[in-house]
Protein backbone atom coordinates (compact mmCIF):
# COMPACT_ATOMS: atom_id res chain seq x y z
CA UNK A 1 0.00 0.00 0.00
CA UNK A 2 1.60 3.25 -1.09
CA UNK A 3 1.46 5.83 2.56
CA UNK A 4 3.18 8.69 1.34
CA UNK A 5 1.84 11.86 2.70
CA UNK A 6 -0.15 9.82 5.30
CA UNK A 7 -0.13 11.30 8.80
CA UNK A 8 -1.12 9.03 11.83
CA UNK A 9 -2.73 10.31 15.24
CA UNK A 10 -2.21 8.08 17.85
CA UNK A 11 -4.50 9.46 21.50
CA UNK A 12 -2.80 6.67 24.19
CA UNK A 13 -1.74 7.55 27.56
CA UNK A 14 0.30 4.58 28.00
CA UNK A 15 3.51 5.79 26.77
CA UNK A 16 5.15 2.19 26.17
CA UNK A 17 1.95 1.14 24.02
CA UNK A 18 2.25 4.42 22.23
CA UNK A 19 5.60 4.02 21.01
CA UNK A 20 5.41 0.52 20.20
CA UNK A 21 2.53 1.13 17.66
CA UNK A 22 4.53 4.47 16.44
CA UNK A 23 7.56 1.96 15.56
CA UNK A 24 5.34 -0.48 13.63
CA UNK A 25 3.89 2.78 11.65
CA UNK A 26 6.75 4.60 11.14
CA UNK A 27 8.31 1.61 9.48
CA UNK A 28 5.77 1.32 7.10
CA UNK A 29 6.03 4.92 6.12
CA UNK A 30 3.54 6.89 8.05
CA UNK A 31 4.23 10.28 9.28
CA UNK A 32 3.00 9.34 13.14
CA UNK A 33 2.38 12.37 15.83
CA UNK A 34 1.34 11.49 19.47
CA UNK A 35 -1.05 12.54 22.03
CA UNK A 36 -1.03 11.22 25.46
CA UNK A 37 -4.88 12.66 26.44
CA UNK A 38 -8.27 13.82 25.16
CA UNK A 39 -7.26 17.11 25.74
CA UNK A 40 -3.87 17.30 23.53
CA UNK A 41 -5.28 15.00 20.96
CA UNK A 42 -7.90 17.96 20.30
CA UNK A 43 -4.34 20.39 20.11
CA UNK A 44 -2.83 18.34 17.60
CA UNK A 45 -5.82 17.15 15.66
CA UNK A 46 -6.20 20.84 14.48
CA UNK A 47 -2.51 21.30 14.66
CA UNK A 48 -1.84 18.27 11.92
CA UNK A 49 -5.09 17.71 10.17
CA UNK A 50 -4.20 14.13 10.22
CA UNK A 51 -5.33 11.26 7.91
CA UNK A 52 -6.35 8.76 10.22
CA UNK A 53 -6.45 8.41 14.59
CA UNK A 54 -5.59 5.70 16.32
CA UNK A 55 -7.88 6.73 19.67
CA UNK A 56 -7.89 5.10 23.20
CA UNK A 57 -11.11 5.25 24.89
CA UNK A 58 -9.46 5.62 28.41
CA UNK A 59 -7.62 8.84 28.35
CA UNK A 60 -7.58 11.44 31.36
CA UNK A 61 -8.51 14.69 31.11
CA UNK A 62 -10.79 14.23 28.18
CA UNK A 63 -12.15 10.45 27.27
CA UNK A 64 -11.77 8.79 24.20
CA UNK A 65 -15.48 9.02 23.26
CA UNK A 66 -15.78 12.89 24.59
CA UNK A 67 -13.03 13.35 21.32
CA UNK A 68 -14.54 10.91 19.55
CA UNK A 69 -17.83 13.16 19.63
CA UNK A 70 -15.65 16.14 19.33
CA UNK A 71 -14.38 15.04 15.78
CA UNK A 72 -17.37 13.83 14.01
CA UNK A 73 -20.15 16.58 15.79
CA UNK A 74 -18.09 20.17 16.32
CA UNK A 75 -15.49 19.24 13.71
CA UNK A 76 -17.41 17.81 11.24
CA UNK A 77 -14.57 15.69 10.51
CA UNK A 78 -14.65 12.68 8.96
CA UNK A 79 -11.09 11.48 9.78
CA UNK A 80 -11.03 7.48 9.66
CA UNK A 81 -10.96 6.58 13.56
CA UNK A 82 -10.28 3.25 14.94
CA UNK A 83 -10.94 3.13 18.33
CA UNK A 84 -8.61 0.72 21.02
CA UNK A 85 -10.01 -0.34 24.28
CA UNK A 86 -9.42 -3.02 27.08
CA UNK A 87 -13.37 -3.48 26.55
CA UNK A 88 -14.33 -6.19 25.08
CA UNK A 89 -18.06 -6.78 25.24
CA UNK A 90 -19.82 -7.08 22.07
CA UNK A 91 -22.15 -3.96 23.23
CA UNK A 92 -18.61 -2.18 24.04
CA UNK A 93 -17.74 -2.59 20.60
CA UNK A 94 -21.13 -1.67 18.95
CA UNK A 95 -21.23 1.24 20.97
CA UNK A 96 -18.03 2.59 19.63
CA UNK A 97 -18.87 1.70 16.09
CA UNK A 98 -22.18 3.58 16.96
CA UNK A 99 -20.51 6.63 18.27
CA UNK A 100 -18.36 7.19 14.69
CA UNK A 101 -15.29 4.91 14.75
CA UNK A 102 -14.49 2.67 11.48
CA UNK A 103 -13.34 -0.49 13.16
CA UNK A 104 -12.56 -1.02 17.23
CA UNK A 105 -9.85 -3.26 18.33
CA UNK A 106 -9.39 -4.94 21.77
CA UNK A 107 -6.49 -4.45 24.07
CA UNK A 108 -4.13 -6.63 24.13
CA UNK A 109 -3.18 -6.48 20.24
CA UNK A 110 -0.64 -7.48 18.05
CA UNK A 111 1.33 -4.17 16.27
CA UNK A 112 1.54 -5.82 13.02
CA UNK A 113 -2.68 -6.78 13.45
CA UNK A 114 -2.96 -2.85 14.19
CA UNK A 115 -1.05 -1.75 11.00
CA UNK A 116 -3.36 -4.36 8.95
CA UNK A 117 -6.14 -2.48 10.65
CA UNK A 118 -5.03 0.95 9.50
CA UNK A 119 -4.39 -0.32 6.18
CA UNK A 120 -7.74 -2.11 5.79
CA UNK A 121 -9.66 0.87 7.14
CA UNK A 122 -7.89 3.52 4.42
CA UNK A 123 -8.30 1.31 1.71
CA UNK A 124 -11.80 1.56 2.00
CA UNK A 125 -11.94 5.41 3.40
CA UNK A 126 -9.47 6.57 0.49
CA UNK A 127 -12.25 9.06 -0.78
CA UNK A 128 -12.31 10.63 3.13
CA UNK A 129 -8.22 11.38 3.47
CA UNK A 130 -8.17 12.68 0.30
CA UNK A 131 -4.35 15.45 1.00
CA UNK A 132 -0.64 14.70 1.21
CA UNK A 133 0.93 15.61 4.52
CA UNK A 134 4.55 16.16 5.09
CA UNK A 135 6.47 17.90 7.37
CA UNK A 136 3.57 20.01 8.81
CA UNK A 137 2.17 20.96 5.39
CA UNK A 138 -0.93 19.87 4.04
CA UNK A 139 -2.60 19.93 0.81
CA UNK A 140 -6.00 18.74 -0.22
CA UNK A 141 -6.50 18.60 -3.99
CA UNK A 142 -10.22 18.19 -3.81
CA UNK A 143 -10.39 21.42 -2.12
CA UNK A 144 -7.93 23.40 -3.59
CA UNK A 145 -6.54 23.72 -0.09
CA UNK A 146 -3.14 23.90 1.34
CA UNK A 147 -2.35 23.99 5.34
CA UNK A 148 1.30 24.55 7.09
CA UNK A 149 0.87 23.40 10.73
CA UNK A 150 -2.83 24.36 10.84
CA UNK A 151 -2.78 27.53 9.11
CA UNK A 152 -4.13 28.27 5.49
CA UNK A 153 -1.52 29.07 2.94
CA UNK A 154 -2.68 32.00 1.23
CA UNK A 155 -1.49 30.47 -2.65
CA UNK A 156 -2.29 31.60 -6.18
CA UNK A 157 -3.72 28.81 -8.89
CA UNK A 158 -0.06 28.52 -9.99
CA UNK A 159 1.81 27.81 -6.35
CA UNK A 160 -1.01 25.24 -5.46
CA UNK A 161 -0.39 23.29 -8.57
CA UNK A 162 3.37 23.60 -7.97
CA UNK A 163 3.12 22.37 -4.36
CA UNK A 164 0.92 19.72 -5.17
CA UNK A 165 3.07 18.77 -7.94
CA UNK A 166 6.23 18.67 -5.69
CA UNK A 167 4.48 16.89 -2.94
CA UNK A 168 2.98 13.90 -5.08
CA UNK A 169 7.23 13.60 -5.99
CA UNK A 170 8.52 13.83 -2.80
CA UNK A 171 11.99 13.76 -2.14
CA UNK A 172 12.75 13.68 -5.94
CA UNK A 173 14.63 16.24 -8.08
CA UNK A 174 12.13 17.93 -10.40
CA UNK A 175 13.69 19.36 -13.77
CA UNK A 176 12.44 23.41 -14.32
CA UNK A 177 11.08 21.71 -18.04
CA UNK A 178 9.27 18.76 -15.93
CA UNK A 179 7.44 21.77 -13.60
CA UNK A 180 6.76 23.94 -17.04
CA UNK A 181 5.03 21.11 -18.55
CA UNK A 182 2.73 20.55 -15.25
CA UNK A 183 2.20 24.10 -14.77
CA UNK A 184 1.87 25.38 -17.92
CA UNK A 185 0.68 22.41 -19.83
CA UNK A 186 0.45 23.12 -23.83
CA UNK A 187 2.37 26.56 -23.52
CA UNK A 188 5.72 25.43 -22.94
CA UNK A 189 7.27 27.14 -25.84
CA UNK A 190 5.86 30.66 -24.49
CA UNK A 191 7.11 30.06 -20.61
CA UNK A 192 10.67 30.90 -19.53
CA UNK A 193 12.56 28.59 -16.12
CA UNK A 194 12.66 32.04 -14.47
CA UNK A 195 9.20 32.20 -14.31
CA UNK A 196 9.58 28.67 -12.87
CA UNK A 197 12.33 30.24 -10.28
CA UNK A 198 9.89 33.08 -9.16
CA UNK A 199 6.98 30.85 -8.50
CA UNK A 200 9.05 29.07 -6.38
CA UNK A 201 10.87 31.86 -4.50
CA UNK A 202 7.42 32.63 -3.73
CA UNK A 203 6.09 29.61 -2.68
CA UNK A 204 9.02 29.16 -0.24
CA UNK A 205 8.52 32.28 1.61
CA UNK A 206 4.75 31.02 2.19
CA UNK A 207 5.71 27.36 3.43
CA UNK A 208 8.86 28.25 5.07
CA UNK A 209 9.49 28.59 8.86
CA UNK A 210 12.64 30.20 9.72
CA UNK A 211 16.00 28.42 11.49
CA UNK A 212 13.99 24.74 9.87
CA UNK A 213 15.59 22.33 7.04
CA UNK A 214 14.35 23.81 3.90
CA UNK A 215 11.46 22.16 2.81
CA UNK A 216 12.11 23.37 -1.24
CA UNK A 217 15.47 22.98 -2.50
CA UNK A 218 17.56 24.11 -5.02
CA UNK A 219 19.67 21.73 -6.49
CA UNK A 220 22.11 23.19 -8.67
CA UNK A 221 21.86 22.73 -12.13
CA UNK A 222 18.98 19.93 -12.27
CA UNK A 223 15.92 21.76 -10.55
CA UNK A 224 13.94 21.71 -7.46
CA UNK A 225 13.40 18.73 -4.40
CA UNK A 226 10.44 19.19 -1.91
CA UNK A 227 12.51 17.50 1.07
CA UNK A 228 9.49 15.69 2.77
CA UNK A 229 11.74 13.75 5.65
Amino acid sequence: MNTKGKSILIVEDDPKIRQLIKLYLEKEGYEVFEAKDGEEAKEKFNHYDPCFIILDLMLPVVSGEEVCEWIRIEKKGEVPILMVSAKVDEEDRIKGLRMGADDYVTKPFSPGELVARVESVLRRTANRCSKITYRGVTVKPVRGEAHYRGETIPLTQHEFKLLYFMMRHPNQILTREQIVDELYPNQEKIVSERTIDVHVGKLREKVQADGEHPLIETVRGMGYRFVAF
